[in-house]
């Protein structure tokens, strides 16, 4: 008897899954490590309970990923698609002046190249070939949104998904971050994730929608609560 599932659900199905492994924290890259920031705003008591750490992953998201990392990750899918590796190593190289932060610009290379060691090797692509080549050859500094949009491209996962799978991945490590910076309990970080999901859908359709002219767009707090991370007493997280 033939299985109820269609040639049409059988992709739906491949990209479901390529998305949530793509997406998924525990990816062996190194984001359980950083914490973006995030370990300076508890240290000096500006993120210190649920509430102040579910306006802190909002502003973020808002504020940080939309205008940088999302929109990087939106210009990096489409100049996969057009097999235009030219435009995609200069974002990749704009991405690398645009994060001042020492630690944050070296943290999103580190990820970047380690998520593309990943699939380059398993999905043998032409374009992908070349980036990592790149990378490797020092040509480049694989960012982990121009390295996650030129994945998803090639995976042909929606950019919308791409997207969207991105910033609920952001979500997730600042929650899981804070839950043990703050201390947080294992269910505000849930109420947390789950009060975020509606704005991660908003954010998603707003980035599809953002100029180019947008991107580096400063939130010029957090680069100095990023940069005065490398200053403090002890640290836990190596961003």
């Amino acid at each position: 008897m033939r299985h109820p599932l269609t040639t049409t659900d059988n992709r739906n199905l491949g990209s479901l899954l390529e998305i949530l492994h793509i997406a998924d924290p525990t990816l062996p890259i190194g984001g359980f490590s950083h914490s973006n920031g995030l370990e300076t705003y508890v240290q000096q008591k500006l993120v210190h309970d649920a509430l102040s750490t579910q306006e802190f992953v909002e502003s973020m998201l808002k504020n940080n990923y939309k205008y940088n990392d999302a929109l990087a990750l939106r210009l990096a899918y489409e100049h996969a698609l057009q097999g235009d590796l030219e435009g995609l190593l200069l974002l990749d190289n704009e991405c690398h002046a645009l994060k001042a932060p020492r630690e944050v610009r070296e943290a999103s290379q580190k990820l970047g190249t380690r998520l593309i060691k990943i699939y380059g090797k398993r999905l043998d692509d032409p374009f992908l070939n070349d980036v990592l080549a790149h990378v490797l050859k020092k040509n480049t500094h694989g960012h982990y949104s121009v390295i996650y949009g030129a994945i998803t491209a090639v995976l042909e996962i929606e950019i919308d998904k791409a997207i969207g799978s991105f910033l609920f991945n952001a979500a997730v490590s600042m929650i899981t971050n804070a839950v043990k910076l703050v201390p947080l309990g294992q269910m505000d970080g849930q109420d947390i994730l789950f009060s975020v999901q509606q704005l991660i859908d908003e954010l998603t359709a707003d980035t599809l929608e953002l100029d180019r002219e947008m991107l580096g767009v400063c939130n010029a707090a957090l680069d100095i609560k990023c940069m005065q991370h490398e200053q403090l007493y002890s640290r836990l997280y190596m961003s």
